[in-house]
């Protein structure tokens, strides 16, 4: 028996598009992709990029934004619903759940990282990082990560703010908090493009992350691109499931989740040339992922004209970043707790924080006082990386993509995506095609090669022959 629930609307397409894209823009887009990008190709790396956006990300997108549209419900209820009414299995729901429990355990790390871009927030204004050295800026940084009370604090201010706004509800938290803090990212992000344009190496940048090299692009390069393109967009962790179910009825699937896609490499590229002019113009180290941003850059700033605002502008810009992420992390798990009738969205909310919050705590004590317990060479905050970002997600894609190709009659999806296989044929062949067969190898190929399975097939294959 299928669980009937109501839930709020969106009040526009826009809005949505909005909060998908937050979703998908986090602290890992800021700086992994242009790094990535450069390191893979520059323009060569973008359109093998784009090619797998078009031709994997947005076919898995389209669906879980689909299936969460007309389960209208959170994941786990959505996909027991649905299956339920295609006369399969209800155990379909145990895919909303992975997806659910993937987005928790992110979340709950995600706020400890997040938690440095408050805390350098708070520096920079303060003029603690005025003028500081290469040394001193490492030493900064290790002090704060090796501080278990300082990286406390900062979680525990992540996570409030991130609590408030989704316990505020739908129209007065989520919508509000999308609506003004898109803007701003945009706007910051726009701003600092511009100075880095006019005090930066704006020339070497662009032909770091656009010109393209391909001799550069390898076997590994693509599946890079396929992983980036897969995370980048917030896929399998039930925020676009759950997004997609306060959706108004009306609203066209394909094209919206095309504009979020477009959205969410625009930004992508933005953060690139925001970031990479300073790093060149000052001879910095382009490819140091997190020291690049906590430790590298603010020793640019520091060193600058109005180094001191802008460094207080870019990490405003991260945090940001890592709130409207957060909110869509933390969203699908409050759904589902209000979904059985007990709990009012304020407790649901503080309950799912303070789980967060608790599983948060292990992680960031793994870089201190826990340090040196690890599990197969893994501490916890290796551990909960690994399950949710390297098995979790990608499985939870695959899934959604065999649900929607294989399990449900092709009809049926073209009739709930406002496709008319008669009017739309070759449309609706190519989408058919990508969706059943080019998407789930492209996950597959996602999920074998962040979980290591590849290079545990190789081991053995040597340990044989």
């Amino acid at each position: 028996m299928s669980t009937e629930i109501k839930h709020e609307t969106w009040s526009s397409r826009w809005v949505f598009i909005l909060a998908a894209t937050g979703s998908a823009v986090g602290l890992g887009n800021i700086w992994r992709f242009p790094y990535v990008t450069g390191e893979n190709g520059g323009g060569a790396f973008v359109l093998v990029y784009l090619l797998c956006v078009l031709l994997v990300g947005l076919p898995v997108m389209i669906c879980e934004v689909m299936l969460g549209k007309h389960g209208r419900a959170s994941p786990i209820n959505a996909m027991k619903n649905l299956a339920i009414g295609a006369k399969l299995s209800e155990k379909w729901g145990l895919v909303g759940l992975l997806g659910i429990v993937a987005g928790f355990l992110i979340l709950s790390f995600y706020s400890v990282i997040a938690g440095w871009s408050l805390a350098y927030t708070f520096y920079f204004v303060t003029g603690t990082m005025e003028t500081i050295g290469p040394q001193s800026a490492e030493v900064f940084f290790n002090r704060l990560t090796e501080s278990a009370s300082s990286m406390l604090v900062w979680h525990s201010i992540f996570l409030a703010v991130t609590c408030y706004m989704v316990g505020r509800g739908l129209k007065r938290g989520l919508e509000m908090a999308v609506k003004s803090l898109m803007p701003i990212l945009f706007l910051m992000l726009f701003g600092l493009v511009c100075y880095s344009a006019v005090v930066g190496n704006f020339g070497d940048a662009l032909v770091y992350l656009f010109r393209p090299n391909f001799s550069a692009l390898t076997g590994e390069s693509i599946l890079i691109a396929l992983g980036q393109a897969f995370f980048s967009l917030s896929l399998g962790m039930g925020s676009l499931m759950i997004y997609g179910a306060y959706l108004p009825k009306q609203t066209p699937i394909i094209r919206t989740s095309a504009m979020i896609g477009i959205a969410d490499t625009l930004v992508a590229l933005s953060a690139g040339l925001a970031i990479f002019p300073i790093v060149f113009a000052y001879g910095l180290e382009a490819g140091q992922g997190p020291g690049l941003v906590f430790v590298t850059l603010t020793v640019a700033f520091g060193a600058m004209p109005f180094g001191q605002i802008l460094g207080t502008l870019f990490f405003v810009l991260l945090s940001i970043a890592a709130w409207t992420s957060a909110i869509s992390l933390l969203e699908p798990i409050v759904a589902w707790m209000l979904e059985g009738g007990r709990l009012t969205r304020v407790k649901a909310t503080v309950i799912g924080g303070a789980g967060a919050w608790l599983l948060g705590v292990f992680s960031l004590l793994s870089f201190n006082i826990w340090g040196d317990i690890t599990i197969f060479s893994k501490n916890f905050f290796e551990i909960s990386e690994f399950l949710s970002t390297s098995i979790m997600l990608p499985l939870g894609g695959l899934l959604i993509v065999l649900f929607s190709g294989w399990r449900l009659k092709s009809d049926t999806a073209l009739e709930w995506l406002g496709i008319e296989a008669k009017e739309w044929k070759l449309r609706a062949k190519v989408l058919i095609l990508l969706v059943k067969v080019v998407a789930p190898l492209g996950v597959a190929a996602v999920l074998v090669n962040s979980s290591g399975l590849d290079r545990i097939g190789l081991k053995i294959f040597s340990l044989i022959f």
